[in-house]
């Protein structure tokens, strides 16, 4: 029998450790990768090209949406599964529009998250019970409105959210460019690009953004 591969992409040790426990217990998996950080998931994924990655939304350095759209574009055949304690709308919305092919809370059973990834694996779309229900209503809302169900229209580049992140995360500017592989003359346009498109004048500002749209988590 063929197994399954996986990459695990979660920065919280004791998660990450019960999620490959439990998954080792099914025989027709197998996880052959963790990450944990986002940058390090985006690495993983080109080196292992596993079969499903488990993908945690709020992660350090570069947070589960950004690191979706950079593992798609490298390898648009990667299957996602987007894993959060968190699934309002937005997030939901965020990791859909980044390309992931399945959403479940970190509160699912066991049983949901094999079935889950199970289906995404077989290139099927997977969401929980709770948040499939959101999403067709969602949709049947917006066709009785009359207006488009689509993907959102997103204000920032896949680069200045990397920024807007490293920001929040207390980064100064030549820590940012080390990172990203850019100057730090180029970082200082990134920000001010971002207060323009925002309307924020601070970095105190940016932060509170990057919190309220999910980019990191509060306790980052």
């Amino acid at each position: 029998m063929k197994l399954l591969t996986l990459l695990l992409a979660e920065d919280h040790t004791v998660v990450r450790e019960g999620l490959r426990a439990f998954l080792r217990t099914a025989d027709d998996l197998a996880v052959v990768g963790e990450a944990t950080n986002g940058r390090e998931a985006v690495e993983l994924a080109v080196k292992l090209r596993p079969g499903v990655i488990v993908m945690d939304v709020a992660m350090p350095k570069l947070n589960g949406c950004e690191a979706t759209r950079q593992i798609l574009l490298d390898n648009p055949d990667a299957k996602i599964l987007a894993l959060s304690a968190r699934s309002e709308d937005e997030y939901v919305a965020r990791m859909v529009a980044a390309g992931a092919m399945g959403f479940v809370e970190k509160q699912s059973s066991g049983q949901v998250l094999l079935r889950a990834i199970r289906e995404i694996g077989a290139g099927q779309t997977f969401f929980s019970p709770a948040i499939r229900k959101r999403l067709l209503q969602i949709g049947r809302k917006a066709r009785e409105e009359g207006s488009p169900s689509g993907k959102p229209q997103r204000a920032l580049t896949p680069r200045e959210e990397e920024v807007l992140q490293l920001v929040a995360e207390g980064a100064p500017n030549k820590r940012i460019g080390a990172e990203l592989g850019i100057t730090v003359k180029t970082v200082d346009k990134h920000r001010q690009q971002l207060m323009n498109k925002l309307g924020i004048h601070d970095t105190a500002g940016l932060t509170r953004y990057a919190i309220s749209s999910g980019s990191i988590e509060c306790n980052v």
